[in-house]
């Protein structure tokens, strides 16, 4: 019996013996694998790369392209034209410190910022367009919205901060003088397309039945901005965003002097110092109507003409959708606007409502002036008050 029980503990270590080599073996099958794996991918992308953005015309040539050709093509792409393009350029680079690096020019930056701003293209597309990776035009975009934001300071301000004297546009035109003589500007909102994640998207979800940004801006009778409220949920009443304005001293908000004012709509409460619409009337007199379109133009002016520009596509990589992108595309606005030298045709050219014929009913149909002397009693109250 002792010679059985010997010869089968002897087989039981053999087999043991075996199993362990066999599982050593499967183990060093397992490493020998991943092993080559990450030396093929190594081998791959460190070694023999195959170059992605390797097209002829780099994002520098076709910028140079674009400066060198015909004066539309800045325009579609920038939103601005070669000259605005390039002084813009020159004010970046000498007062707010706007450097060319060792991989990319200042001129390209600011095409990649003004490319995105000016049509809403994603990353992606810039990726194609610029010839760069997502991460270098990502970099560079920051870079110049920080420059951009410094900018901010100077151009989203009033002219003359005192408003002590009547606007040109006013002055010189008798169907707004004298009534409108102490009119500073207009006040009205709009709404911008926000792209957030699904589980915050419910609060700027507002009348547009998609997520926006309900920004106030102020602007002047030379259609330039002068204050902008950006960030607000589409979902927030106008009235709640303009009380914030006025009330936060942060803010800087340019209150008018007294014996001044600014156009309101009825978004906006009747108060002094701003004029809203005849009551029960969203727009109230043919004067009003004709004062109150300076802010709708700017809003036009900085959201563009293009249908296509209103793509509501909500792809992560978006760069359209932030309340930094928003201010910084009206401070653009305001740098076109001081140096813009528009000439007499083109001024000639720009078209002002006739005035409405004083029994012409409201929109809805429910209720009309009444008379000549409504309209003559309302605008001496008007400069009674004002």
């Amino acid at each position: 019996m002792s010679i059985v029980e010997n010869y089968s503990g002897d087989e039981s270590d053999d087999e043991r013996e075996e199993k362990e080599i066999s599982q050593r073996m499967e183990c060093f099958n397992r490493l020998f694998v991943v092993a080559s794996s990450s030396v093929q991918l190594y081998y791959e992308k460190y070694i023999l790369k195959q170059p992605c953005m390797n097209s002829k015309q780099s994002g520098e040539t076709w910028i140079r392209e674009i400066l060198d050709s015909h004066k539309l093509r800045c325009m579609i792409n920038f939103r601005m034209s070669k000259m605005e393009f390039t002084s813009l350029l020159r004010v970046l680079e000498t007062r707010y410190n706007l450097q060319t690096s060792r991989n990319i020019s200042s001129s390209e930056m600011l095409g990649i910022f003004l490319y995105i701003l000016g049509t809403g293209a994603k990353v992606s597309q810039c990726r194609e367009r610029f010839q760069r990776s997502g991460s270098t035009i990502s970099r560079y975009f920051a870079i110049v919205l920080e420059k951009v934001s410094r900018m901010a300071t100077d151009l989203i301000a009033p002219e003359d901060p005192f408003f002590s004297s009547i606007p040109e546009q006013i002055h010189n035109d008798s169907r707004y003088m004298p009534h409108f003589k102490d009119c500073i500007g207009a006040i009205d909102g709009t709404h911008i397309a926000a792209i957030l994640p699904p589980n915050e998207q419910i609060p700027y979800i507002g009348r547009k039945g998609i997520p926006t940004q309900n920004v106030m801006a102020v602007c002047d009778f030379n259609m330039c901005f002068t204050f902008v409220m950006a960030g607000w949920e589409g979902s927030a009443h106008d009235t709640r965003i303009f009380l914030d304005a006025i009330r936060d001293p942060k803010y800087k908000f340019p209150h008018p002097p007294n014996g001044k004012y600014y156009l309101v709509d009825s978004g906006y409460p009747q108060m002094k110092g701003y004029l809203g619409p005849y009551r029960s009337q969203r727009y109230h007199l043919p004067e009003f109507r004709r004062g109150r379109p300076v802010s709708e133009n700017a809003h036009g002016r900085e959201s563009g003409d293009d249908d296509d520009d209103n793509d509501d596509s909500d792809d992560d990589e978006s760069s359209s959708s932030s309340n930094s992108d928003n201010q910084e595309d009206l401070k653009v606005t305001n740098y076109k606007s001081d140096e813009e030298n528009i000439s007499t045709d083109e001024e000639e050219n720009i078209e002002i409502p006739e005035p409405m014929d004083i029994e012409q009913t409201d929109p809805y149909g429910k209720r009309k002036l009444e008379s000549n002397i409504q309209k003559d009693d309302y605008l001496r109250t008007l400069n009674k008050d004002y």
